[in-house]
């Protein structure tokens, strides 16, 4: 079997969350950073538009948390997004140090270009043209592999963590991971004295995503299983414009589009966003992802259209040269014509809860990024505060981390991964049956609009899943196959629960059996102790 591995530090995710906490934590810790796939792989690649930041004297902290508060539909911990805010320049300055270039004003050069996105009352939106996913995730790539202290595996997918209570020992204490190495298939024990939990969120779990790789709710089932609440699961966030083509599934059209005056339009050229909202097209995510959504379902038509065709050819090839090219590949001439777009599912605003030092409710377990919930984002995340919270709460855990470490001892030794009883699968049909099932009934049932028939449907489809998934996972070897679809049906169900309690219409969560706002704005919190008692 193969060796088990022992760090200070055990990070499991290489995204900006990841690696941010990676590069913060003091050089004298040992550092392991594991990624699914290579390091660079995951959502921060293809982050397009930007990351929120109070950068010019025209702008404000104050104008910054009152924006984001508008957005979260009335559920923003305040205390949370002061806190996300206060740190977002320095956040900035960090990412210039590690060598990310963000795009120059066109007039003087010297100061850096500005977008505006929805929600969002001034220009804020600092980036690298409409690529900025891929050029913080190549510099911070390219300065944790400069670290002598920061071992990197990669092809890997964690199992499960490993806990105190896992190993029968006293206390509350997480201590490391079964990781399944995708290259041997064997499952290696890695133990650390810390865990940073930096893996995502959940929107693989619908038909349309945004998210081509990961997002498959990782670290989210595994914080709930080894004993962590989560909160907000209903409001998962589906961005309005994925660009439409059987070819590109997953590709993302920037809100910057519309910051910088791109039009939504019906087939036949006609606006439609202001009478949904007197913002127009610079509305807030889920306005103008359930306008695009009433629309295609009142025409019959599979898509509507976004246009920037009205701008300069030279502009929109100098702010967009990602899109343009991408679409110019597809038979698609933006600067002549309009994209058609769709939404897609994009963004898990709820997760496993955390304080700001990105605590959990496990000792020495601490949970960054999109898997977290924070209070940030509320009943709706307002554009480009994502990768905002990866920075400044990655460096929270790893600071936090620093302190605290000299009076942490060694992980206990946990036992090796028992593969005695299991056997290679022959049934792998099984796997991709339901993992087909849960993306289109999440999708119809669980999406835009909801209701509690629909809900109900979801919820009776997902409990027939655990079981077979559970079963499943009892005989067989796991593969990466088999534990994404685990995590989802887990996360899933998550979701669907938090719905089905959530009974009004706020933000991302908008059901047509309560249309209406409920006088006090609650959280919905899940308690695995609770979940236990209900569901045996």
């Amino acid at each position: 079997m193969p060796q088990p591995f022992q760090h200070d530090v055990l990070i499991i995710g290489s995204g900006a969350a990841g690696l941010t906490a990676a590069l913060t934590l003091p050089a004298h810790l040992r550092v392991a950073v594991l990624s699914k796939g290579s390091l660079s792989s995951g959502s921060t690649l293809y982050a397009q538009g930007g990351i929120a930041a109070v950068l010019e004297q025209t702008d404000s902290i104050s104008d910054h948390i009152s924006d984001t508060l508008k957005a979260g539909g009335g559920l923003c911990h305040e205390d949370a997004v002061r806190f996300t805010v206060e740190h977002s320049r320095e956040a900035i300055e960090w990412l210039i140090e590690q060598g990310v270039e963000f795009t120059r004003s066109e007039d003087d050069g010297e100061h850096y270009h500005l977008t505006q996105e929805g929600g969002h009352s001034r220009r804020r939106i600092i980036h690298a043209a409409d690529a900025t996913g891929q050029a913080v995730s190549n510099a911070l790539c390219d300065r944790v592999k400069e670290r002598p202290n920061v071992e990197i595996f990669e092809h890997r997918v964690a199992v499960d963590l490993i806990t105190h209570r896992k190993l029968s020992l006293p206390g509350n204490r997480c201590v490391g991971a079964y990781v399944l190495n995708r290259q041997t298939n064997h499952v290696e024990t890695f133990g650390a004295r810390f865990v940073i939990l930096a893996t995502g969120g959940a929107s693989k779990a619908y038909l349309y995503t945004t998210n081509p790789d990961g997002a498959s709710g990782d670290g989210i089932a595994m914080a709930w299983r080894a004993g962590c609440r989560v909160a907000n699961m209903e409001f998962n966030q589906f961005h309005p414009t994925c660009l439409y083509h059987p070819q590109a599934k997953s590709f993302l059209i920037t809100e910057a589009v519309r910051g910088e005056g791109g039009l939504l339009k019906l087939p036949d050229g006609t606006r439609f966003m202001d009478r949904f909202d007197k913002r127009g097209e610079l509305a807030p995510r889920d306005v103008v992802a359930r306008a695009i959504d009433h629309e295609i379902k009142r025409l019959g038509v599979d898509h509507v259209y976004l246009d920037i065709s009205h701008k300069p050819a030279e502009f929109i090839r100098g702010h967009f040269p990602t899109i343009y090219e991408k679409c110019l590949e597809l038979g698609i001439d933006i600067t002549r014509q309009p994209i058609p777009v769709v939404p897609a599912a994009h963004y898990t605003c709820g997760g496993v809860i955390i304080d700001r030092r990105a605590h959990s409710d496990i000792n020495q377990l601490y949970v960054v990024g999109e898997a977290s919930f924070t209070g940030l984002h509320g009943a709706n995340r307002m554009a480009s505060n994502s990768l905002l919270e990866c920075f400044v709460y990655g460096r929270a855990a790893a600071n936090d981390i620093a302190k605290r470490a000299p009076d942490i001892p060694e992980a206990p030794l946990a036992p090796d991964w028992d593969e005695s009883q299991v056997r290679d699968s022959d049934e792998d049909v099984v796997i991709s049956h339901n993992w087909d099932e849960l993306r289109r009934f999440m999708w119809d049932y669980v999406g835009i609009v909801r209701t509690t028939k629909r809900l109900q449907r979801a919820k009776h489809r997902v409990d027939l899943l655990h079981q077979e998934i559970a079963e499943f996972y009892s005989n067989y070897r796991v593969s990466n196959d088999l534990l994404e679809l685990r995590n989802l049906v887990t996360v899933a169900d998550l979701m669907i629960c938090s719905a089905l309690q959530r009974r009004e219409s706020r933000g991302l969560h908008y059901t047509l059996d309560f249309p209406g706002l409920l006088n006090e704005a609650r959280d919905t919190i899940l308690t695995p102790t609770s979940w236990m008692r209900r569901t045996t």
